[in-house]
């Protein structure tokens, strides 16, 4: 009786730290149960991809120069005009990065994929819909059966921490770049998504596209410190042939409108990934609880509770685009990017769209992320997949008051209601039947 009870007091310590600090709560434990990360099975695009390469009814072609990026792309309908460009050497292949030398990164809903010049492999990383960013590499020597291989950790030392809201994510930095493509860390760095000042984005990136008065960290080398480094020849640029040969790329452009989507959808995934991960953990330790003081199975403890809460709050902000910063000039990418991001969007019966940019004054014209189409966002548990729903309807009604939505007139919430009703069934029926 005596262990038992030690027991149960070991077990509530961890729920009480655990409702307090749901975040840390989550750091290292995706290598246990219930979400075992590195030994689950996966269902993203990549796993499917191998899969088909398998059976015979997908095959890769190698092109000099790009070695497998162009097939893989194909494959993985990742289209060419995402491509961004980052000359800072703060990614796996560092040593294949430099100014003269950028590192492509393409991207798609839910996969990412990097290109060195030279480089040994391929990096890919792909959202699976339980399970979160999975990461691959594959070489890119020429082979008679290319083989895409999962990383089993090194990708997580950089991409498994706080910046990834502490599950195995994605990140975009803005840092002070030398002349070598070595970043300055002791001038600071900056984590960037929609909330981020223009003023601390792309440190370490080119970007090609108009952005009026407004001023970025892209297109610029760090010769003294962060008080001497000017954003303004970096300002505005059109094509980047003066820094590196852009034809050894796919693309010439780092389109401006690319590398903004590509930070707002970076931390969407994070923060569904975190609700997912965070709801699984405290549905699990709940059960364990439920177990050892003899409680009804499904009972969920009021820690269990806060804990999920928080993760719906966590996902809301992200979703509906709260502190996001607030353009003072137009943007105007370079690319196709645009139009073809437009295009894969679900269309209302008014023919509206959340991937329709507004490029004004916000990055969307409807401000609620086209994630939560995605599978990722559909898969969600259900306990913590309702309270977001029927919260984004209170939200969207006028029921829910909380001064974070502020942002979004009373129009945006009639047309968000209207979009997400003819684009999402289950939203619809809620809608409905609240």
């Amino acid at each position: 009786m005596t262990s038992r009870l030690h027991l149960v007091a070991c077990f509530l310590l961890v729920q009480f730290v655990s409702s307090l600090a749901p975040a840390w709560a989550q750091y290292g434990d995706y290598e246990r149960a219930p979400i075992n990360y590195s030994n689950a099975e996966v269902n993203d695009a990549v796993a499917q991809l191998i899969d088909k390469m398998a059976t015979g009814e997908v095959s890769l072609n190698y092109e000099p120069g790009h070695g497998y990026l162009r097939s893989v792309l194909e494959a993985l309908d990742v289209p060419i005009s995402s491509q961004t460009l980052v000359f800072s050497r703060t990614s796996l292949q560092l040593q294949r990065i430099s100014p003269r030398r950028p590192r492509a990164l393409y991207f798609s809903d839910d996969v990412y994929v990097g290109f060195c010049q030279q480089g040994d492999v391929l990096e890919i990383a792909a959202t699976d819909a339980t399970q979160g960013a999975t990461f691959y590499v594959m070489e890119q020597d020429q082979q008679s059966s290319p083989t895409f291989v999962r990383d089993k950790g090194v990708c997580l030392s950089c991409h498994a921490s706080s910046r990834t809201q502490n599950v195995p994510g994605y990140l975009v930095r803005s840092v002070f770049t030398d002349v070598s493509g070595r970043p300055r860390f002791g001038s600071g760095t900056f984590l960037t998504d929609q909330t981020s000042h223009f003023h601390d984005r792309w440190g370490g990136w080119y970007v090609t596209g108009q952005h009026g008065t407004m001023r970025h960290m892209g297109n610029t080398l760090c010769r003294g410190d962060e008080h001497t480094f000017d954003r303004e020849p970096g300002a505005n640029h059109q094509e980047l042939s003066k820094y590196f040969t852009v034809d050894d790329y796919l693309s010439p452009h780092s389109d401006i409108v690319a590398l903004m989507v590509l930070e707002h959808q970076t931390q969407m995934h994070n923060a569904i990934a975190a609700a997912n991960y965070e709801t699984r953990l405290a549905l699990h330790q709940c059960r364990e609880m439920n177990k050892l003081l003899e409680r009804p199975d499904d009972y969920l403890s009021d820690s269990t509770k806060r804990r999920i809460a928080s993760s719906v709050d966590r996902v809301l902000r992200y979703l509906l685009m709260c502190d996001e910063f607030t353009l003072t000039d137009r943007v105007v990418g370079t690319s196709e990017f645009a139009n073809e991001f437009t295009a894969r969007g679900k269309q209302d019966s008014a023919g509206r769209s959340l991937r329709e940019f507004n490029l004004e004054t916000r990055l969307f014209e409807y401000p609620c992320s086209y994630l939560i189409h995605s599978p990722a966002f559909t898969k969600l548990p259900d306990e913590v997949h309702r309270p977001i729903l029927g919260r984004l309807n209170d939200i969207l009604s006028g029921k829910d008051t909380a001064p974070e939505f502020d942002h979004l007139s009373p129009a945006m919430r009639q047309d968000l209601t209207e979009i997400l009703r003819d684009t999402m069934p289950e939203f619809k029926q809620l809608a409905q039947n609240p």
